[in-house]
């Protein structure tokens, strides 16, 4: 059964563009925290900076808390109601973070804002099995999380010259307005699955309404997904991906007031180099989720970047700021190298697990991750603060990222022969 026969080419262009903005939207509203607190919202608040660093990981405690309800409800439910309504409420919510001056509703506005967007990226996730087949998913779960480092590029630039042309207040009420907006397009564009889709030629919808379903008879057992918790690699991932989060969030929350301390340079000057390994990141995770696509060996693609990243971060701590190239050409190549394996990693679950556990599995380790996001934001704003040396944190990030490698290589994703050529032909 060729490519094409499912209709490959109409549901790559149609659904990976929204896909993508629409994560794209929901990570500007983690991300440009760093630039409003490298801007001056401590002083405009009057807080100190333990209590900006509170404010700034926050986020991530509320996005721990609805990432299983979330995807089972997608699963279960409906993907596209769920994010369309969170798409809304994000928007407000984010837009508020630049209205409120009181400190206390503004913890409060951060933690609900990452309550409503804990239920977006395992919803994404578990959109994109009822939609794209194993040797497809890697590189679809790449494009979703895309959004991540491109627009961290374009935002480190655009919240730079916003802040410098207005303030950081409007910073936070314009970039909140497009995710309400885009909330209407996801809701006439998208269908929870393939036999939905009016735009999708019928043979395309039974072909790979078949593919997908053989998918899951491989499987010899229909888990449900509170045994799948409790499974050796599950635990195993989802430690990993907290000590991985705790180096990639360390790094997008604070990497603006770490360059524009070391740097001396201005907020517009910060956002050009600090997009610079977002760049790096867009190559490599590209690269990535092909090969593993192509070779169906999603682990490979993982381990090895994670100990390099650590290893780039633990150089630029010991170089120090005082030699501001060489460390920040380090911590280039440790963000471009923390984010490479994305979309391979996401593409594990679904490997091992069936459909009635993989989604609320994705869930449990991205919640993790979201726990490893407020240790990573809190700790490294924290240690940033106390000791008034700006790379104090890369040490916490660098031990983080080198652990989390060697979690993964402890994953076991055995795969029979016979079903990964069987597989791999059907959709070549």
């Amino acid at each position: 059964m060729s490519m094409t026969s499912t209709g490959s080419r109409q549901r790559w262009a149609r659904l990976i563009p929204v896909i993508f903005v629409v994560y794209s939207l929901a990570f500007i509203d983690r991300a440009n925290f760093g630039f409003g607190a490298a801007a001056g919202l401590s002083s405009t608040l009057h807080i100190t900076a333990g209590a900006t660093a509170l404010l700034g990981s926050l986020f991530f405690l509320g996005y721990f808390l609805f990432q299983v309800p979330g995807a089972h409800y997608a699963e279960k439910r409906s993907a596209k109601r769920i994010v369309f309504w969170g798409m809304i409420l994000w928007g407000i919510l984010a837009s508020l973070t630049g209205l409120l001056t009181n400190v206390s509703l503004l913890m409060v506005d951060r933690l609900l804002l990452g309550v409503v967007e804990s239920v977006l990226f395992p919803s994404l996730l578990v959109f994109n099995t009822h939609w794209f087949l194993k040797p497809e998913r890697a590189r679809a779960n790449t494009f979703l999380i895309l959004g991540n480092p491109i627009t961290v590029l374009w935002m480190s630039i655009v919240s730079g010259f916003l802040i410098q042309a207005l303030n950081w207040q409007w910073m936070f009420i314009l970039e909140g307005i497009p995710s309400i907006i885009m909330a209407f397009i996801w809701r006439a564009v998208i269908d929870d699955y393939p036999e939905q889709a009016r735009w999708l030629p019928k043979e395309a919808k039974s072909n790979l309404k078949q593919l997908l379903g053989d998918e899951q008879h491989a499987f010899p057992t229909q888990l449900n997904y509170w045994n799948a918790f409790k499974s050796r690699n599950v635990v195993l991932l989802s430690g990993q991906y907290f000590l991985w989060s705790v180096g990639v969030y360390g790094f997008v929350i604070w990497l603006p007031s770490i360059v524009k301390a070391a740097s001396g340079a201005g907020l517009g000057e910060t956002g050009l180099i600090s997009a610079i390994p977002y760049l790096i990141a867009i190559i490599l995770m590209v690269g990535a989720s092909y090969l593993a696509d192509h070779q169906l060996n999603r682990k490979v693609y993982v381990w090895p970047f994670l100990l390099l990243g650590g290893a780039a971060l633990y150089g630029s701590f010991s170089i120090g700021v005082s030699h501001f190239l060489p460390a920040m050409i380090l911590l280039a190549l440790a963000g471009g190298l923390m984010y490479a394996p994305y979309g391979p990693f996401f593409a594990i679950i679904p490997d091992i697990l069936p459909r009635s556990a993989s989604g609320e599995s994705m869930a449990l380790i991205n919640s993790m991750g979201a726990l490893g996001s407020f240790v990573g934001a809190y700790v490294v704003g924290y240690l940033n603060g106390a000791t008034g040396r700006p790379n104090d944190g890369f040490l916490v990030m660098s031990l983080s990222l080198i652990i989390s490698g060697i979690l993964t290589i402890m994953v076991q994703t055995k795969r029979t022969a016979a079903s990964v050529s069987r597989t791999a032909s059907d959709v070549s």
